[in-house]
């Protein structure tokens, strides 16, 4: 195909296939009448997944364009779809017959206006009965998407609609590399840190078309979109987390070294404080990961620059962690020395546990701290020197 041919071409939907011979022909002629009647210049490509029941040539035989991808995976077909597509925009849902393709004009009227993701949702355009299993329309898809909507905000209420519309090279420049279900999550994530215009059009869904059951597997996929939310959100599985844990476990500790403390007829002592050290050590270690993981995926290309990183980083410095560190390592030497000389006072005999863990495990937790403050210090400017 010429380069003026392709130019002209507005509209490409893509759909990905896996042994969908029962429903490819009815989704890729609703797809075709779609784009006769209204007068859109487009294509139809089918991101062929390894299909062994004749999908590609019933394909292929209603003048679709068949891309195959031969790496398994949902994400793999649709990118192999997106990259071998040819459109100015694209319109991507699944070869089910559970999306209506000749319904596609809101999606086409917001890329036109300049949007570069156009979202479906099936909540504002309707679920037929069946459509959807009970377990994804009360609970895994209204949690992942307040879970997304919390983490990356948005107008997406319906993360996981696989009907969406999208300008072909705003959503290439995302670089999504996911393979799985997750891409769905891939897509809306990305976009809203790169702050691309994302919008929704309501969008039905009907039962799958299908007798075999769908690739879907609840759980898994559910999980893998968590996990992905989640590593794509360091602020929220690392340092807020760890923030609260080292204050609230240093307020506890500031609050039980003067003696114990009686809540509810509980009798809180140094076992307590034992915890709550425990618990700024975690809250340190992970507070560390966010910076570890944030200098890393910006380092690799997975999150943009941040500005505030950048500014931070003139003061969190391998010098300045060095000096804290060794503050903080000295004090906890002197500590564990007061206790030293405190047991010398009693002839290095038995010792009260209540009074002498007091000094004690403030002491080692300090020590401790310092000590992680420093490798992670020379861990973290070993990550930017790439970054440099």
């Amino acid at each position: 195909m010429s380069d003026h041919t392709m130019s002209t071409i507005e509209l490409s939907i893509i759909m990905p296939c896996l042994n969908e011979a029962e429903t490819i022909a009815v989704c890729i002629q609703k797809a075709q009448r779609f784009l006769e009647q209204s007068g859109i210049v487009g294509e139809v490509v089918i991101g062929d997944n390894g299909s062994t029941d004749g999908s590609q040539q019933i394909a292929t035989s209603l003048g679709a364009r068949v891309v195959a991808v031969p790496h398994r995976g949902y994400g793999n077909a649709l990118m192999g779809a997106i990259t071998g597509s040819r459109g100015t925009y694209v319109i991507m849902g699944d070869a089910d017959d559970s999306y209506d393709f000749s319904r596609l004009q809101p999606f086409v009227d917001q890329l036109r206006a300049g949007y570069d993701l156009v979202m479906g949702n099936r909540f504002l355009g309707g679920i037929a009965p069946g459509a959807m299993p009970p377990l994804h329309k009360y609970l895994g898809n209204p949690v992942l998407t307040a879970i997304g909507r919390l983490f990356f905000g948005g107008p997406a209420r319906d993360f996981h609609c696989g009907l969406r519309g999208f300008n072909r090279q705003s959503i290439l420049k995302l670089d999504l590399r996911t393979t799985g279900m997750e891409f769905a999550s891939e897509m809306v994530v990305k976009a809203r840190i790169a702050r691309l215009r994302v919008i929704e059009v309501p969008t039905t869904l009907s039962p799958d078309g299908r007798s075999r059951p769908p690739h879907l597997r609840s759980w898994r996929d559910g999980w893998r979109h968590l996990r992905f939310l989640l590593l794509y959100a360091p602020r929220w599985l690392f340092l807020l987390p760890g923030v609260l844990l080292m204050l609230g476990g240093t307020a506890v500790t500031l609050w039980l070294l003067p003696g114990p403390r009686y809540v509810f007829g509980l009798a809180l002592d140094v076992h307590t404080i034992l915890y709550a050290g425990m618990a700024v050590l975690i809250g340190f270690q992970a507070v560390c990961f966010w910076f570890f993981s944030k200098v890393f995926a910006i380092s690799e290309g997975l999150l943009p620059p941040d500005p505030r990183l950048d500014r931070m980083f003139k003061y969190v410095t391998l010098e300045t962690g060095l000096i804290v560190g060794v503050l903080m390592v000295v004090g906890g030497m002197a500590g564990s020395i007061y206790a030293v000389y405190l047991w010398e006072r009693q002839s290095f005999g038995p010792l009260e546990p209540s009074q002498m863990l007091r000094t004690i495990l403030p002491a080692a937790a300090t020590l401790t701290l310092g000590s992680q403050i420093i490798f992670a210090s020379f861990f973290l400017s070993v990550l930017g020197l790439r970054r440099r």
